[in-house]
C-alpha cells in the first residue's frame, strides 16, 4: 500500500496529510474479496460481487479530496461496498466524528461490516439503505459521498447536508462537488469517470 500511496502523492492526487494518514492507515487489502487480494495495491477498480465494484484508488482519493472531510464531521456514504471509503473517513473524522455507510445490497452490507469490523472504529457503521436516498431522518450531514453514478442530481441530497456542506457524487461520467450555499447548490463538474450506477429504490 505504501508505493501506491507514495505514487498518488507524487502525481499530486494525494495531498491532504489527514487524507494521507487515512490511505496509509487503512489498508485496501482488508477490503477486497479472497481471490482479488493481489489486487489489492493497484491503481485500479476491484469486483466485489453483485455487480458491484470498489473504486480505484486515485478516484477514491481525488473524490476525498473534493469532500475534504475534517475531524469532528457527520458524514453520510452512500453506496458504501466494501466500507473501504467508509473506513477511510472514519479514520479522516475521528472518533469525535460519525461515518454512516448505506448500501442496496444485502450481502454487500454484511461484507462491508465484516471488514469496518477490523479497525474496531466505535463512530462507524453501515446498515441497508432504505427506500429513499440517503438518510433524511438523521440530517443534517456535514459531508455525503457517493460512490455510484446518478443519472442527474438527487436534489433530495441538498436538504441533507448542512449549509455549507459540501456533497461529491458522481452524475454520469463526471464528478461533481456540490456546495450548499443559501439553500442552493453550487456545482463544480470533472468529466471523464465511469461509475457503477446508482440504485435509487
Amino acid at each position: 500500500m505504501e508505493e501506491l500511496v507514495q505514487q498518488l502523492i507524487q502525481n499530486g492526487t494525494l495531498r491532504s496529510q489527514n487524507i494521507i494518514e487515512a490511505f496509509y492507515a487503512i489498508d485496501r487489502k482488508d477490503f477486497v474479496p479472497a481471490e482479488s487480494q493481489a489486487l489489492a495495491h493497484s491503481d485500479q477498480p476491484i469486483h466485489i460481487g453483485y455487480q458491484q465494484t470498489i473504486s480505484q484508488p486515485s478516484t477514491v482519493a481525488f473524490m476525498l479530496e473534493l469532500l475534504n472531510a475534517e475531524k469532528g464531521q457527520r458524514v453520510l456514504d452512500i453506496g458504501s461496498g466494501s466500507c473501504w471509503t467508509t473506513a477511510l473517513l472514519a479514520h479522516i473524522v475521528g472518533p469525535e466524528g460519525l461515518v454512516k455507510g448505506l448500501e442496496r445490497v444485502e450481502e454487500l452490507v454484511a461484507f462491508g461490516a465484516q471488514n469496518l469490523a477490523k479497525y474496531h472504529f466505535t463512530h462507524a457503521q453501515v446498515e441497508r439503505a432504505g427506500s429513499e436516498l440517503g438518510k433524511p431522518k438523521d440530517t443534517p450531514y456535514d459531508r455525503i459521498l457517493v460512490s455510484a453514478a446518478a443519472r442527474a442530481f438527487p436534489k433530495e441530497l441538498l436538504s441533507q447536508v448542512r449549509e455549507e456542506g459540501i456533497i461529491v457524487l458522481p452524475v454520469r461520467d463526471a464528478v461533481w462537488k456540490v456546495l450548499r450555499v443559501e439553500h442552493q447548490p453550487l456545482i463544480e463538474k470533472f468529466e471523464g469517470y465511469i461509475f457503477v450506477p446508482l440504485i435509487i429504490s
